[in-house]
């Protein structure tokens, strides 16, 4: 073994994680289903499903404070913009609210003939008539009845067996039915969902004979579907034994084309996403969920993350999510709770970098799509979409670039770098990068905190640009002329002011900068210039150059900078900005 290997190495078995002493024996692992022969696996999404927002009702009812009427029509109108086609408005029979509430949207004409929206009542007969008449008038309408069907359920809270927790849904379907062509005219296209409530927790078997029982009653055929709710009422297992359950009730359910299986997934474990993107592909047509994420408990499933999600893989979510922003507020408002700064496409530091390594990956991503833009003869909105860490373009949901790269003392010289090209039109050179992103480290190390875009630039003003309105250092330039000499040598003149006096130096050298430094060789200043790049930062009649200048000023090597709309003197602005920064550190 090498002798620089001195240090004991870690082994798996030296990491001694200890018992928590918390009481695991009051809890048993969940049981799925025997699948073996799964296919969902091999299956990947092509196409979004259905959605149906439940904001209105199982989001609503999970606030502390419960929407009132006028935000309830807020969102009601947010959610019909954005595109959703099926919206569960309310629990009319439970609620007074909800009633009326229904009642003013169906009769103010604020439901699209196109969108459907839907009402939860549980399987008794006097909530089902009052379900049904808060729809009348409707052009689309769904009625969602639902009743317990697990087994503590059953023994616990109903103390029913079987045969009577079926008849419940049996009934129920029958009550809807008769409801229906009792209060509702030919105006109104009615549809019918039941879900099997803690579906998850169900016995399958059981599951699978309560919904062949319902559609016994409903008699789903062609031009008349149902649609099945297979709800993980309380999430209670990993999303692959969820997508093992859809799987296994799409495979055995009979009249199948007939049937929209949707899964209503709560977030109890932190896995709805993952447990509805697997339940589509085991099968699921239709997903029920809210707007990031509300819901009872932990939530329902976030029909932000899922729609987006679909959107970075090229796939259309069929939702408009491009003015996310406005999404947010909105639903803030109307719900009274805050959108997590880290949400998922949706929170303000989600397309934000602060660590320097990301901040360089990203600046050289932009320049990447640049570069292949230019060279396809395409605009980069024209190509494929490909940076580091920025999953999809925030433009593309109504964010703007100023706020991707942030910087504090865990960024480096790409953040810093960015943000000077970004807000300023300055392509810091490489080793300017590495000079001034050291002396934001400093500021971030002795404030703490994050430095602002505008406090970068006032850093960068102070450190590299004096101004006639706030001058610093030893030099400082008014003017100056350049001519053409033998040998094709070029002469300059600049009036100056020189420890406050004012002076004129002559020199001639390759170049005007050449000639700068020589003249300022005369007067006792020991200047080499090490390297030299500058670029337009505009276009127009009153564009503007930059000139960076890298300087030896008597053995000590630092940058310069200047701006002007004459390169010239932008670059004689630059070799005074480096050597007034010499003898200000000097001093």
């Amino acid at each position: 073994m090498s002798s620089i290997n001195r240090a004991t190495p870690i082994t798996a078995d030296s990491v001694t994680q200890k018992p928590s002493g918390m009481p695991i024996h009051k809890y048993a692992p969940f049981q799925g289903v025997d699948l073996p022969d799964r296919t969902w696996p091999t299956k990947t999404i092509t196409a979004a499903p259905r959605w149906l927002s439940t904001d209105l009702r199982d989001g609503n009812q999970a606030l502390i404070d419960p929407m009132s009427p006028a935000r309830k029509r807020t969102m009601f109108d947010l959610l019909v913009r954005m595109g959703y086609k099926e919206i569960e408005v309310g629990f009319p029979a439970a609620s007074q609210t909800d009633f009326d509430f229904i009642r003013s949207i169906i009769e103010d004409g604020a439901v699209p003939e196109d969108v459907t929206i839907s009402v939860l009542t549980q399987a008794r007969e006097e909530l089902i008539e009052r379900t049904v008449e808060s729809l009348v008038g409707s052009p689309r309408a769904t009625v969602h009845l639902y009743n317990a069907t697990a087994p503590i359920f059953r023994r616990v809270v109903f103390n029913v067996d079987r045969d009577q927790c079926k008849a419940i849904a049996v009934e129920g379907t029958e009550h809807v039915m008769r409801f229906a062509e009792k209060h509702l005219g030919a105006e109104t296209v009615f549809g019918y969902e039941y879900s099997p409530e803690i579906f998850i927790d169900t016995e399958m078997d059981f599951a699978l004979e309560v919904c062949e029982s319902v559609m016994d009653v409903w008699q789903p055929e062609a031009g008349r579907e149902i649609i099945l709710n297979l709800p993980a009422t309380i999430e209670r297992s990993t999303p692959n034994v969820y997508a093992d359950q859809i799987e296994w009730m799409s495979r055995n359910l009979t009249r199948r084309e007939h049937i929209a299986i949707s899964v209503h997934p709560h977030n109890d474990r932190g896995a709805a996403v993952a447990a509805s993107e697997l339940a589509v592909m085991a099968g699921a047509d239709r997903v029920e969920g809210c707007l990031f994420g509300h819901g009872e408990r932990t939530g329902n499933v976030d029909l932000v993350t899922l729609g987006m999600n679909l959107f970075s893989q090229g796939i259309d979510p069929m939702i408009d999510f491009s003015e996310i922003d406005e999404i947010r507020r909105t639903v803030e408002y109307c719900t009274q709770l805050p959108v997590h700064p880290r949400h998922p496409y949706a929170g303000d530091l989600v397309y934000t970098a602060f660590s320097g390594s990301h901040q360089d990956a990203i600046k050289k991503g932009f320049e990447a799509l640049e570069r292949d833009a230019a060279e396809a003869g395409k605009t980069v909105d024209e190509i494929m979409w490909g940076v580091p860490y920025l999953p999809i373009d925030p433009k593309d949901v109504g964010r703007t670039y100023e706020a991707v790269i942030r910087v504090n003392s865990q960024s480096g010289k790409g953040g810093v770098a960015y943000v000077m090209k970004a807000d300023h039109k300055m392509d810091l050179p490489r080793r300017l990068q590495i000079e001034f992103s050291r002396i934001i480290q400093g500021k971030t190390d002795s404030e703490g905190g994050e430095v602002t875009p505008a406090q970068i630039w006032s850093v960068f003003q102070d450190e590299y640009l004096p101004t006639p309105d706030a001058p610093w250092g030893r030099l400082g330039l008014s003017s100056h002329q350049t001519s053409s000499v033998d040998n094709d040598k070029d002469a300059l003149s600049v009036d100056m002011t020189v420890d406050g006096a004012a002076a004129t130096l002559d020199g001639v050298g390759n170049g005007p900068i050449d000639a700068f430094v020589r003249a300022l060789g005369g007067i006792g200043f020991d200047v080499r210039v090490l390297d030299y790049t500058e670029h337009a930062m505009s276009g127009g009649e009153d564009a503007r150059a930059v000139a960076y200048v890298e300087c030896a000023v008597d053995g000590q090597v630092l940058w310069g900078v200047g701006v002007d709309e004459n390169i010239v003197r932008a670059s004689l602005k630059a070799v005074v900005s480096a050597v007034n920064r010499s003898a200000r550190q000097a001093g």
